[in-house]
């Protein structure tokens, strides 16, 4: 089997990028490694090779010629949303209607929260499925996103 990897794209690769991509399988796996935490923060919690260089091949590319341009990212993100079999967001019991803004002050900075026609909730041009998601991106942690932005305070009683 062939490793075609600097055919993955229509753009042209210049020498010098297509010579590093042409050396990710003759690496050993500590370089490989070291690369691979030159280029990311985090290590996968199950690797393999392939991933790695395929990974690595990927955002090597993205450098050179640049990455998704953000619209390209939220449609995609938006697509998977929309589409994901994981569901983990229950309903609110209180309907919220579209357009409706919700405005949180987290840490000193005021967050505001449009509600979609489509039900999601929109921040800084930015889609979610749900307010823990919101909530999430936010703080960094697990929360429910009702009870972050004040919703379910008749639960309290």
């Amino acid at each position: 089997m062939t490793n075609d990897i600097t055919h993955q794209t229509d753009l042209p690769i210049t020498s010098a990028v297509g010579n590093q991509l042409q050396s990710l399988p003759n690496l050993n796996m500590t370089e490989l490694w070291k690369l691979w935490d030159q280029h990311f923060k985090d290590r996968p919690k199950h690797p393999n090779r392939r991933q790695l260089e395929s990974r690595l091949t990927y955002r090597i590319q993205e450098i050179q010629q640049g990455g998704l341009k953000p619209e390209t990212r939220n449609l995609l993100a938006d697509v998977g949303e929309r589409l994901s079999k994981i569901k983990t967001s229950k309903r609110l019991s209180t309907a919220l209607l579209p357009g409706t803004i919700l405005i949180r002050e987290f840490d000193g900075i005021d967050y505001c929260v449009t509600v979609a026609i489509d039900g999601r909730f929109e921040m800084d041009g930015h889609k979610y499925g749900s307010l823990s998601a919101v909530a999430k991106h936010i703080t960094g942690t697990q929360w429910s996103g009702p009870a972050f932005f004040g919703l379910d305070q008749g639960a309290k009683k």
